[in-house]
């Protein structure tokens, strides 16, 4: 397995290579993998929150691939000199893996969403990946924080179903929280949290054109047609990291006077 590479972030590392060669370094752990390694993204909203919730702090920096989910952190890599040049979001890492299971084979496990949601996964499925095996889907209850009871529930099917890959479509940083919490009990060789990536791919929420997705503005539209819901990430938690990493900056610069 090639060894990835990685950049500090404001205390983050976070993956330092294209798709590509994530998606490869992913498939030749799940290929080999004796135990569950999992994916987080990162952005500036969930920097600002980590900022505010060691849990979730914890959990961005002990996952095994931490990737750049926001144009922020691109721009962030440009300012202190590093070498990030392109996001990954999760709907790429979704897509990849399923794109390179379907010519070797694999199980796939959903946990998230409705089950409306996740029935409509399993049907694009069959048709466009019929060489992937959905091992399982499981709808969550929808409730701020989940019982000792519906963790077991949710790890027994996990398990049972044996699946390589996990995918944990809740949102951020519940998925995260709940992917590190239980990584030791989970019998699957790599897990991701893909957050809105389910409703994405059955199409219940609308990607922002590729246009926009390739200036590094696909929260723009998003934010058009959601602001009550997306607000607080452009006016809040942007600020607050652009102000972090132009500390950093400054800092980087004094020191090397």
């Amino acid at each position: 397995m090639t060894p990835a590479t990685y950049e500090n972030i404001l205390g983050y590392q976070v993956l330092a290579i294209n798709q590509y060669a994530c998606i490869g370094d992913i498939m030749s752990w799940i290929g080999v993998g004796d135990y569950c390694r999992w994916l987080a993204c990162i952005n500036p909203h969930s920097y600002v929150v980590a900022k505010h919730d060691p849990s979730f702090k914890q959990a961005l920096k002990s996952a095994d691939w931490l990737i750049p989910d926001g144009s922020g952190i691109v721009l962030a890599s440009r300012m202190l000199g590093g070498v990030i040049r392109e996001r990954i979001t999760g709907s790429d890492v979704f897509k990849g893996v399923h794109d390179r299971l379907k010519h070797t084979g694999g199980r796939v496990f959903f946990l998230g969403a409705t089950e409306d949601t996740l029935s409509a996964i399993r049907t694009k499925m069959r048709i466009e990946y019929p060489n992937i095996c959905v091992a399982g889907l499981y709808s969550p209850p929808f409730k701020p924080v989940f019982s000792e009871e519906d963790t077991n529930a949710m790890v027994a099917a996990i398990n049972s179903s044996a699946p390589d890959v996990l995918w944990v479509g809740m949102t951020s940083p519940k998925q995260d929280l709940w992917i590190h919490a239980n990584q030791h009990r989970l019998n699957v060789r790599f897990a991701a949290g893909v957050g809105a990536v389910f409703d994405f791919y059955v199409g219940r929420v609308k990607r922002s054109h590729p246009f926009f997705q390739r200036l590094g503005l696909e929260w723009l539209p998003r934010l058009l047609r959601e602001p009550r819901r997306l607000w607080r990430r452009m006016c809040i938690s942007a600020p607050i990291f652009l102000w972090d990493v132009m500390r950093e900056v400054a800092t980087q610069y004094t020191t090397r006077l």
